[in-house]
This record gives structure tokens, C-alpha cells and sequence, in this order.
């Protein structure tokens, strides 16, 4: 099931484009068929946003449940407390290579220089609330007032504070709580098999996707920025070559499997421009890998909040091509604010609607950058948001490797045809 989903994932990516594409031309010809197929067309927002939903519907249960038989089995809370550094430490090296290269490449390729479009006015409205980021709101947002709005509302971070208590209170009473963790690795098989009932619709939503972006955005918008979006993908190959390297060193040789196993989270993720989309995937796929359910679960949701690379790199690759369509110059001693005002408020992303955005609106204002400027890739930003999305996989995949290589508790991977985990 595993290696046809992936194909079937790719035949969907394949019809989607061929297909929005064909429907955006006839469309713009005009008659009748146009208004039918305009018709038509409306229904691949709604074939997507199904998927999404029941991806949404199984996350939290989903993250809560394994984080709770991980923290159950690690046994102490020092060991906790040790994974939990681990993984810090990881995610704030993570964050400086991914800003740092975003920063370097957009020095070095410029694509904002010479910008043939029409720039926007420097007070027009770029449409983004940047009201939704505060740092301030985000560190009391942490703790949940309500974990049944935290479950209702997604909110990982809240979540994972939740889980943790829930988890380092089962350790502390012991035999007593037996009945829960039984009751939470039944959780986490339900969920997991779920997550394969629902994956099986992950092609069609696929090709709802891309047909639908393409209808709508029609090729044009590409040509237009091109030479932008193919230096921000460039610059994510090399992020994913540089993370998979360290991954070779921590890791060793069996990387290669990491990548074998997480290609069916990194389409899904690149194809619906969701990371939120390939959590459930992913998480099977790190297990299958042999990284260990309490690592995997663990990692893997502090990582949807606070290693997001895709996304980091992306905040100082468009704050600097903005600043260079205007022909604004940032001396070197400021890029690197810049750098560090990213990396902190980065951190605060986790849940907020087109976060990536949210970020750079916020913090283009204190360089004296026009915030405008953002209307320049708003048409484009969903082929980037593909890009960042499969970024985040990778470099959620590889931290919660190089992490269980760090404990010394890698396991062998498991067999390659091998479709549901067995959390223990």
C-alpha cells in the first residue's frame, strides 16, 4: 500500500496540473463551456478542504495519545528533561542554518534587483493581521485554559503542555495509572489506523489541489516571478541537502531509508501546502525508521512549533527580496537583526493562518521595509508555501533521528512494506 500511494500521490500531482491547466485556458476563451467548467472547478476547494478537516480530526487525539505513552515509557523525568534540550538544541541550530541560508542565497542571487513588475505603493494594504503575532500573547498562549479547546481549536503547542503534565504525572503514580496508558496506546492504534483510511483519499486531494490553484492562478503568475521562485527553491535543495548531510554524519549510512520511508509525508505535505497534513505520516514513518515512539512523539510536535525550516528560511529570503524590489540596502550589521528578530519571533507561528506571512508583515516595519511589498508574492506564495511545507518534513524527520541517534536508542528499521506501526 505504501509504494502504490506514492505513485498514486504522483498521478494525482501529474492529472492536477494537466488539468487546472486546461481548465484555467478554456475558461479564459470565454462561451459557455467556460462557465461550466467554472462551475466545476468549484468543487476542488471543497474535495481539499474535506481532506485537511479529517487530517485535522485525527491530530490531536493523535498527539496526545503518543506523547503520553512516550513520556509513560521513558521512565523519569530526567530522561524528559534531557530529550527536551536535545531537541531544543537541535531546533535552535536548525532555525540559525535555515535563516542564515535564506539570507546568503538572497545576497548572492538578488532576484528582487531589477524586479520588471510595478511595485506597490509603499502605504497600500498587504492584507495581512499582523495583530494575529505577538510574542507576548504567544508565551502565555502556551499553557492551555482549557484542553478541550486546545483539542478543539489544533492548538499543538497547548496540546503538548497538556500531554507532558498528563504524562509526567502517570510516571510519578506509578502502577495506579496502568488503565490510562493501556487506554492511550488504544488510542493510538485507532488513530493510526484511521490515518490509513483516510490517506487512502490523499490522491484525490491531491489532484483537487493543484487543479485548483492552477485554475485560479493560471501559469502566468509563475513566469512572472519565476527567477524569485526558483532561487527560494534552490535555496530549499540546499537546506535539504545540508540536513540530510548531518543526518549521514549523526546517523550514518540507513539515512538513505529515512528518505525511502518519509516520501509519502513529504508529497502529501508539498502537493496540499500543509505540513499539518503529513503529521500522522510522518509520525509512522519515524517509527518505521526505528526512531522510538517515545522520541517520535515527543519531537515530532515541538517540532511543528518550533522547527519549522521551510518557513524560517522563507522569512529572511522574502523580507530581503522585498526590501531589494524597493531598492532598499540593508547593511550587513542589519540583515543579521534581522536574522535574530526572525529567530525569535519564528518561534511563535505555531497555529497562527499564513504564519510565514504573519511574521515578515510584522517585522518588515522595524527595517523601514514597506510592508506592501508583500503583494508582490501573495499570487505565488502558495507554490512557495509547497516548497516550505516538504522543507518542514524533512527537517522534522531528520531532528527526531539525529535525537534517538543522540539517546543511543535507535532501533532497526523496520520492514520496508510494513504499513502500520506497533507503539509500544
Amino acid at each position: 500500500m505504501a509504494r502504490h500511494l506514492t505513485l498514486y500521490i504522483l498521478l494525482g500531482l501529474v492529472l492536477g496540473l494537466i488539468v487546472g491547466w486546461g481548465m484555467h485556458a478554456a475558461i479564459g476563451q470565454g462561451g459557455a463551456t467556460a462557465d461550466i467548467l467554472k462551475a466545476a472547478s468549484q468543487a476542488f476547494p471543497i474535495v481539499t478542504t474535506l481532506f485537511l478537516r479529517l487530517i485535522k480530526m485525527i491530530i490531536a487525539p493523535l498527539v496526545f495519545s503518543t506523547l503520553v505513552i512516550g513520556i509513560a515509557h521513558m521512565g523519569d523525568t530526567g530522561a524528559l528533561g534531557r530529550v527536551g534540550l536535545r531537541s531544543l538544541l537541535w531546533f535552535v541550530c536548525a532555525s540559525l542554518l535555515s535563516l542564515s541560508l535564506g539570507l546568503l542565497l538572497v545576497s548572492v542571487l538578488q532576484p528582487g534587483v531589477g524586479l520588471g513588475l510595478p511595485l506597490p505603493p509603499v502605504a497600500a494594504d498587504a492584507g495581512i493581521d499582523k495583530a494575529a503575532f505577538n510574542l507576548n500573547d504567544f508565551v502565555t498562549h502556551i499553557v492551555p485554559a482549557s484542553v478541550v479547546q486546545a483539542m478543539a481549536d489544533n492548538e499543538i503547542i497547548q496540546i503538548v503542555v497538556f500531554s507532558v503534565f498528563v504524562g509526567v504525572g502517570i510516571t510519578s503514580v506509578g502502577d495506579k495509572a496502568a488503565p490510562l496508558v493501556r487506554a492511550a496506546e488504544a488510542l493510538a492504534t485507532v488513530m493510526l489506523t484511521i490515518t490509513n483510511y483516510v490517506m487512502r483519499l490523499a490522491p484525490l486531494a491531491v489532484f483537487a489541489a493543484v487543479a485548483n490553484t492552477l485554475v485560479e492562478r493560471g501559469p502566468e503568475v509563475i513566469a512572472q516571478l519565476g527567477y524569485f521562485m526558483l532561487s527560494f527553491y534552490l535555496g530549499l535543495a540546499l537546506l535539504w541537502v545540508l540536513l540530510i548531510a548531518v543526518a549521514f554524519v549523526m546517523v550514518g549510512p540507513r539515512t538513505r531509508l529515512l528518505i525511502r520511508y518519509i516520501r509519502d509525508p513529504l508529497l502529501l505535505a508539498f502537493s496540499t501546502a500543509s505540513s499539518e497534513a503529513a503529521y500522522p505520516r510522518t509520525l509512522e514513518a519515524l517509527e518505521r525508521f526505528g526512531v522510538p515512539p517515545k522520541i517520535a512523539s515527543f519531537v515530532l510536535p515541538l517540532g511543528y512549533s518550533f522547527n519549522l525550516d521551510g518557513s524560517m528560511m522563507y522569512m529572511t529570503f522574502a523580507s530581503l527580496f522585498i526590501a531589494q524590489a524597493y531598492g532598499i540596502h540593508l547593511t550587513l550589521g542589519a540583515q543579521i537583526t534581522m536574522l535574530l528578530v526572525l529567530m525569535v519571533t519564528s518561534k511563535g507561528i505555531a497555529g497562527v493562518p499564513r504564519a510565514s506571512l504573519v511574521v515578515i508583515a510584522a517585522t518588515l516595519p522595524l527595517f523601514k521595509i514597506p510592508e506592501a511589498g508583500l503583494l508582490l508574492i501573495l499570487a505565488v506564495d502558495h507554490f512557495l508555501d509547497m516548497g516550505r511545507s516538504a522543507t518542514n518534513v524533512v527537517g522534522n524527520a531528520v531532528a527526531a533521528s539525529v535525537i534517538a541517534r543522540w539517546e543511543g536508542s535507535l532501533n532497526p528499521a523496520a520492514d520496508p512494506d510494513l504499513e502500520t506501526p506497533v507503539i509500544v
